[in-house]
């Protein structure tokens, strides 16, 4: 305020020497005429408006018109005007400076405003440039206010996201900034503005939704400028999360492929040590003394131990062919009992006297399959169940139809499993907190079995509830019906 108020006084002085000044040269130095007179006070007014803005400017128009009715009207001296034609012009004088400096003014005004918009405009590409510099999302939030304080020489900038409940702050006013403000502007979506304390709470928008919200003080900025701002936070999170999540990607990604290499590796590797073990301890059992009970005890050991690791390394070489595209399906129609009865026949004697029950819906038709693979599938489903339910109670495999598919499910009345597990059984080697010390297995069943479903173009998921057990489910393509001719 003391700042326009200096400005102004300065303007009118700025007027009145240039009046005295045109009034002193015409009158007593060169003698001109009224039009030459009017003309040089008008381009002095148009001059000063130009600077100080519409008030100086017709305080100098009236006073321009009083100095020349007094100065250079008949009668000179006196403000008394005897030609009504004098009237006309001193009229049409006071008009045109008024007309004329407000056009000035005007011209003065968007010139300003269109420097002040060009400003704002390098400003933004500066800030943008700046937030593209930064790849990683941590360093991008903390560097997100010292930006804003930098390219709109802010006193104090802020930046609120509700996922995290922080407060990222920059500027010597940045504990001015108040919180619960923040938290309003993400609240409502919309700035909000304290101009008497040049003070700006504006949302984080992705779209058309709040990520979080800005806070900003001591700059003035317009509204386009601050949903500009806004916009640019928004995807400069939004990058900064993708390119930390393709980084991520490719991680997992590499370390996929190292553990199937791993795994292929080992598979290779073990075979054939495993392969003379399983011989020489076979040979073994065949001769040893019928006497020697002890002698038989640890040797059927070593031989039940040679064909689990030797399980583990198929599952393995399985798990590499299948992630390596190596294996080739088979596929021809099938029925479904017929693979259910072949799974059963592989379990026989683990499933023991296990109940197990077969609901086969009438209309559900052959599926498009490898029979062999998709055996494998229920054999790894039921043997699961077998594995974490207690022997007395029953399995239930079940089989309907579902659109183009055919869905297989396999029930058991064990422990169940965690909600939060529930996504991770079928990563590779995993397996459940509460029974990976309790059961035998190597974590890659599964796994196996997604690979072979995913292979036929199929679905597998599950379905548990703690204390009730669980279900698995798959599906297969139904075989094409063939149209005999």
């Amino acid at each position: 305020m003391l700042r326009l108020v200096v400005g102004r006084g300065i303007g009118l002085a700025v007027a009145a020497v240039l009046l005295a000044s045109i009034t002193f040269a015409c009158s007593r130095l060169i003698h001109v005429n009224q039009t030459t007179v009017a003309l040089s006070f008008l381009l002095a007014i148009l001059a000063v408006s130009a600077v100080w803005g519409m008030i100086v400017s017709v305080i100098m128009s009236v006073s321009a018109m009083l100095l020349f009715n007094f100065f250079f009207l008949p009668p000179v001296g006196t403000f008394t005007i005897v030609d009504p034609q004098n009237w006309v012009a001193l009229f049409a004088f006071l008009f045109t400076s008024i007309m004329g400096s407000q056009l000035s003014a005007r011209i003065r005004k968007e010139a300003d405003a269109a420097n002040g918009r060009r400003r704002e405009v390098e400003r933004l590409y500066i800030f943008s440039q700046k937030l593209l510099g930064e790849g990683n999302v941590i360093q991008l939030m903390n560097a997100i206010p010292n930006f804003l304080v930098e390219c709109f020489a802010a006193g104090a900038a802020e930046l609120f996201l509700p996922q995290k409940g922080k407060f990222y702050r920059s500027g010597y006013g940045a504990s001015q900034l108040d919180e619960e403000q923040m938290k309003n502007a993400f609240v409502r979506d919309d700035i909000i503005c304290d101009s008497q304390k040049v003070l700006y709470f504006l949302p984080v928008r992705l779209g058309v939704r709040p990520i979080g919200s800005l806070g900003l003080s001591g700059a003035r900025l317009s509204r386009q400028t601050l949903d500009a701002i806004s916009s640019l936070v928004a995807i400069a999170i939004e990058r900064a999360r993708a390119v930390e999540q393709i980084g991520e990607t490719e991680a997992e990604r590499q370390g996929e492929r190292l553990k199937s290499a791993l795994l292929d590796s080992i598979a290779h590797d073990f075979r054939t040590p495993l392969t003379s073990m399983k011989a020489a301890v076979t040979d073994l059992l065949s001769s040893a003394p019928k006497g020697s009970s002890r002698q038989l005890e640890l040797l059927t050991i070593i031989n039940e131990e040679c064909d689990r690791l030797n399980h583990l390394v198929e599952e393995a070489a399985e798990m590499a062919r299948l992630e390596a595209g190596e294996i080739h399906l088979e596929r021809a129609p099938v029925e479904a009992a017929t693979l259910i009865e072949n799974a059963l026949q592989h379990l026989r004697s683990t499933l023991g006297d296990r109940p197990v029950s077969v609901q086969l819906s009438p209309q559900a038709p052959p599926v498009l399959a490898d029979a062999e693979r998709a055996g494998d599938i229920l054999v790894q489903l039921i043997d699961n169940a077998d594995l974490y339910s207690p022997k007395e109670q029953p399995i239930t495999i079940s089989v309907e139809p579902n659109a183009d598919f055919v869905l297989f499910s396999v029930a058991d009345r064990g422990p169940g499993i965690d909600p939060f597990e529930q996504g991770l059984i079928f990563d590779k080697f995993y397996r459940g907190r509460d029974q990976r010390y309790q059961v035998r297995g190597t974590g890659m069943g599964l796994p196996i079995a997604k690979a072979i479903v995913a292979a036929h173009g199929g679905t597998i998921s599950v379905t548990s509830q703690l204390g009730h057990g669980s279900v698995f489910s798959f599906t297969l393509p139904v075989a094409p019906v063939r149209v005999e001719s």
